[in-house]
């Protein structure tokens, strides 16, 4: 079990960023959640099997087509055994 804390920036909000990460998430069987920050930046926490929650960060160095993700930080965390991907509003 892996989780990784992301801050997203480029141009990622208004883009449907969130909802796209949430599906990207549910199909690979990765929990967590997404929110936007009042900085423009996206934050997410994404848990699952490691090679799963790659898949999805894999993803997320572009994001949906009219996304332009210019940097992503990343903090491994300990799991908390989340149940489902959320959008945080």
């Amino acid at each position: 079990m892996k989780q990784v804390h992301l801050w997203i920036s480029g141009n990622v909000q208004g883009v449907g960023f969130r909802a796209s990460m949430r599906r990207r998430a549910k199909n690979n069987d990765v929990t967590g959640w997404v929110k936007n920050l009042e900085d423009g930046r996206v934050e997410a926490v994404l848990e699952g099997e490691e090679e799963d929650v790659a898949k999805v960060m894999d993803w997320t160095r572009k994001g949906p087509n009219i996304a332009n993700v210019e940097n992503i930080e990343l903090e491994e965390g300990e799991p908390e055994f989340l149940e489902t991907f959320e959008v945080k509003r």
